[in-house]
C-alpha cells in the first residue's frame, strides 16, 4: 500500500522482484485516468506480469494486480484460490482505493500466507489493516523515514505495533525475497 510518492516507491519494489514471486497486489491513492497506465508502465519495467485489476483476477505467481483508482479491491479466497474483488464503497481515510480495505481482507482471508508492505504515503491508511495482518500471523514491512517522501503511513503503521521490519526503499524487496523462503 502507497500512496504520495508511492509510484517511484512501488516501482522501486516491484523491478527488483523476481519473475516467480508469488502474486502481488496494490493499492496506491490514483485517480481512476492513471491507474491503467501506471501498471502499463510496470508492466514494461518488471519481470512480473503486472496489470490493473479486474473483478475476479485469480492471485498468481509472477503477477501483480494494481488497484483500479475510485475502486476498492478486497482479495478473496475460494479453496487454494486468492481472487480479488473490485468495488465500489464508501472512501475509507478520504480514498477509494484504500490501503485498509485490502489490508484487513488479506488479514481475513490470507493470514499467514502473506507478507504486508507499506510504503511511503501521507496519513494513516493501512496501518489499522496492518495491525489485522500482524495478528493473523503475517509478517509486514515498512519503509524507512529516510526513505520515504512523506512518513505518515509507515510511521502510523509502526506506532500502531503492525510492521515486523523497517526498511530502506531499497532494500524492501529483497527483504521480502529472503521472507518467502521461510514460510
Amino acid at each position: 500500500g502507497a500512496s504520495t510518492g508511492g509510484t517511484e516507491a512501488i516501482k522501486n519494489v516491484l523491478t527488483r522482484m523476481p519473475v516467480n514471486t508469488p502474486g502481488i497486489v496494490v493499492v496506491q491513492h490514483m485517480p481512476a485516468q492513471f491507474t491503467a497506465s501506471f501498471a502499463q508502465r510496470l508492466n514494461e519495467l518488471c519481470q512480473m506480469r503486472v496489470k490493473e485489476a479486474q473483478n475476479g483476477d485469480t492471485v498468481t505467481n509472477g503477477e501483480v494486480l494494481i488497484a483500479p483508482g475510485n475502486y476498492h479491491m478486497l482479495l478473496k479466497r475460494s479453496g487454494a484460490r486468492y481472487y480479488v474483488e473490485v468495488k465500489k464503497g464508501p472512501l475509507v481515510h478520504y480514498q477509494r482505493p484504500a490501503v485498509d480495505v485490502l489490508f484487513k481482507t488479506v488479514a481475513r482471508y490470507a493470514g499467514a500466507n502473506a507478507i504486508g508492505i507499506i510504503l511511503t504515503g501521507m496519513g494513516k491508511d493501512g496501518a489499522a489493516g496492518m495491525l489485522d495482518m500482524k495478528n493473523a500471523g503475517a509478517v509486514n514491512i515498512a519503509q524507512d523515514e529516510r526513505s520515504s517522501v512523506v512518513f505518515g503511513m509507515p510511521k502510523e503503521a509502526i506506532n500502531m505495533g503492525g510492521v515486523d521490519h523497517v526498511q530502506d526503499i531499497h532494500c524492501i524487496a529483497e527483504k521480502t525475497v529472503s521472507l518467502l523462503q521461510t514460510m
